[in-house]
């Protein structure tokens, strides 16, 4: 357990934080989605399976967490996080290669962030929520074209956050470097009807693919 301060625009905050170094030279830093922690079983599994893999992994909490509260913060606060946790990662392995990865919300935080500067080798989303279900009228991708750095998009094909799935398709078109790897009958926490898996398994059935994704 690691305490990371945090500049938010209305101050100083500290968000705690899981950091497990690894033995090949790359960083795996992983957010939460915007109704859980840090220490919610998929992630607990995919940074577990992550490590077994010799990677390093950092996972965090967002300050809304830490504050108890269930409802996401603003995103200048998420993207300020994002900046801390790098800075964190950097710091205790200065050579390794840095990757953003982030359940839903905290992946689309990542995007943000690297959108605005922060420096990454690359971003992994575990279910990118293109929009709200049923509010395919306002995608969050404007951020998405102009960003350089590889992007890997996991996805359920179910998912309500991106249905319909050719809009999704389209935006992931207009990314400079991206790649889709799709989970059939997946939805947005990558459950599939009548298999049922505790989150632990199913987050780490997803560890291989940011392995390939990241390797160096």
């Amino acid at each position: 357990m690691a305490d990371i301060s945090v500049e938010l625009p209305t101050g100083a905050a500290t968000v705690s934080a899981d950091w497990a170094p690894g033995t090949n030279g790359a960083t795996v830093v992983i957010a939460h989605g915007a109704g859980t922690g840090k220490d919610h079983p998929f992630l607990t599994g995919f940074a577990d399976a992550l490590g077994a893999l010799g990677f390093s992994t950092l996972r965090f909490n967002f300050p809304y967490v830490e504050q108890g509260r269930r409802m996401p913060g603003p995103a200048a606060h998420a993207i300020a996080t994002w900046n801390a946790v790098v800075a964190f990662a950097r710091e205790h392995d200065p050579a390794a290669t840095i990757w953003a990865t982030g359940k839903s919300y905290g992946g689309r935080m990542a995007s943000m962030a690297v959108s605005e500067g922060l420096a990454v080798d690359g971003l992994a989303y575990l279910g990118y929520p293109l929009h709200a279900p049923g509010r395919p009228e306002k995608p969050r991708a404007e951020h998405l074209p102009p960003i350089a750095v590889p992007q890997l998009f996991i996805e359920g094909t179910n998912d309500p956050f991106i249905q319909p799935v050719t809009q999704f398709e389209d935006v992931v078109a207009t990314c400079q470097d991206a790649r889709v790897i799709w989970i059939e009958g997946g939805g947005h926490t990558f459950e599939v009807k009548g298999r049922k898996r505790p989150a632990s398994d199913i987050g780490a059935s997803l560890a291989p693919f940011v392995a390939e994704f990241a390797r160096p």
